[in-house]
């Protein structure tokens, strides 16, 4: 899947139960998130075996579900400072996440830094 730059990503931090259908998801991200689940930015989540991502979002008509279930592995989720609920992503990090990539270690040159990125979350 390819992720264009205008689009936002909130990673969660802690694991979802990822049985909850969209509108389950878009009260994790108004409570746990508080986010707007209508604000045009992906909503990631994990379960908590780590071999299944759901993404949320919402286009203006509806919300959108997706998943990705690995056959076998994990992902692997960045870590996050303390009291962290939520970690903004750049759309070339969330690629490499959902690609299998560890991020841990991996160093974004200066030209991959996004000049919108305004509020104080953790980015990889």
């Amino acid at each position: 899947m390819i992720f264009t730059r205008g689009l936002r990503f909130c990673l969660a931090v802690e694991p979802a139960d990822l049985r909850r259908g969209g509108e389950g998801l878009a009260t994790l991200v108004r409570e746990s998130l508080r986010e707007d689940e209508r604000s045009s930015q992906l909503f990631v989540f994990r379960n908590r075996r780590r071999d299944r991502v759901r993404v949320l979002y919402w286009d203006g008509a509806g919300l959108w579900v997706m998943t990705k279930r690995l056959e076998q592995g994990t992902f692997v989720w960045p870590r996050i400072p303390d009291g962290a609920t939520k970690m903004r992503l750049r759309p070339e990090a969330l690629e490499m996440l959902l690609a299998g990539i560890d991020l841990k270690g991996a160093r974004l040159r200066p030209w991959y830094e996004d000049p919108t990125t305004t509020d104080s979350s953790v980015e990889p």
